[in-house]
């Protein structure tokens, strides 16, 4: 075994001394004789082991994210997120030679108001799974500020037991001030996951929004989680969101609030019956569950086990899966329509005189559009009539 010494630097004095304002603790040194102290193995004398390879081919990413290094599998979901357009390209390579390894997992959507304990019982479930032998990879969405565009991306701090197991992968990602907070690429950082070996997608929604609809769209199981005594004050998002919802699931139900969850429970079951359920053949339930004491996550599980086995049986699981690919091409469609209108040159040296005249009531919003639009179309024409783009690239 390694020996070890305490060291102090020279300045620093033996005893308290009322002269500093602070004192320094004794830290613990790497191996014997050396003189910078180090916790990690890998950086003692300031050198690695192992050097990193800083530029990965498409075959490093293909065998990486197979053998399931996390590393590596970090580094895919990175090159997934660019807006590079070299990154792009070979992000699509990686992902379509991955693709057979992909769709064998179980997806989870999780919602609910924000300070309904969401990364606390992310973490409790997560860390049950694991121990029963399953592998979980954790996706959230952090909100994204539209001042400043960054992000706190402290999903891995609320969930600290979870990050540290082996059998589990957490990646935050910003919004980006996407629709609702949904990462876009969120879809491919799902199948990097799952080629990964991963068969427990869990998708965390920043909150109650538009994004709900969009996780809805990705995932087999939808599951609304939600705070004992909400009350009337949640009406307004209630309805639409249950409408979505698998499950409801009344976290903090222990101690003193067990009783107000019991009640809230009746409250939401009736209101479950005056509302189309989000799956054919499968009637949304509410469940009590405590993440703090570990208390209703196994019940939960079960019901998540019988919802698979259930809709799988009737065909309604692979049908969801086929639509929910249609709806995936559709929107990529739609971006990359939005995208080439908006990086048209003559459309954005077009848009600022439009604007003004909209604004001025010269022209009205509807007519403004159809010229733009009628502007873009002939562009568009003279291009493919003079040969300066292929139609068919």
């Amino acid at each position: 075994m390694a020996e070890y010494k305490r060291f102090k630097p020279d300045w620093a004095p033996k005893e308290k001394n009322e002269a500093f304002a602070c004192s320094v603790m004794d830290g613990i040194n790497g191996v014997k004789d050396t003189t910078v102290g180090n916790l990690n193995p890998m950086l003692l004398n300031g050198k690695r082991k192992t050097k990193r390879k800083m530029l990965l081919n498409v075959d490093d990413y293909v065998s990486g994210v197979s053998e399931g290094s996390r590393t590596i599998l970090s580094r895919a979901i990175t090159l997934i997120e660019s807006n590079n357009p070299q990154h792009f390209a070979k992000a699509q390579q990686v992902l379509q030679r991955l693709l057979p390894r992909t769709g064998k997992a179980l997806r989870i959507g999780i919602t609910g108001v924000p300070g309904a304990g969401k990364s606390t019982m992310i973490e409790a479930f997560g860390n049950m799974l694991c121990s029963m032998g399953h592998k979980v990879a954790v996706l959230t969405v952090d909100p994204t500020s539209s001042v400043t565009r960054g992000s706190i991306l402290g999903d891995k701090t609320r969930m600290g037991t979870l990050s540290r197991n082996e059998k589990a992968f957490i990646r935050p990602s910003p919004a980006g001030g996407t629709l609702g907070g949904v990462a876009r690429k969120s879809r491919e950082t799902m199948l990097m996951c799952e080629a990964a070996g991963y068969d427990i997608i869990i998708i965390e929604t920043v909150g109650v929004g538009q994004s709900e609809t969009t996780v809805r769209s990705m995932v087999d199981f939808f599951m609304l989680v939600v705070l004992t005594g909400a009350g009337d004050e949640l009406q307004g998002i209630k309805k639409g969101i249950m409408e979505l919802a698998d499950a409801v699931v009344i976290n903090k139900a222990d101690g003193d609030n067990l009783l107000k969850a019991k009640v809230s429970r009746g409250e939401y079951e009736r209101m479950i019956e005056y509302i189309r359920p989000a799956t054919d053949g499968w009637q949304t339930h509410a469940y009590l569950c405590s993440a703090l004491k570990k208390t209703g996550l196994k019940e939960l599980w079960q019901v998540i086990e019988i919802f698979t086995q259930m809709t799988k049986k009737k065909g309604s699981f692979q049908k969801r899966r086929e639509h929910q690919l249609l709806d995936w091409v559709h929107s990529m469609i739609d971006e990359h329509l939005h995208n080439l209108f908006f990086d048209d040159p003559v459309i954005t040296g077009r848009i600022p005189e439009v604007r003004n005249a909209v604004l001025s009531g010269k022209i009205s919003p509807t007519q403004a559009v159809a010229e733009l639009i009628k502007m873009f179309d002939i562009e568009r024409a003279a291009c493919r009539h003079t040969g300066l783009f292929d139609i068919h690239e």
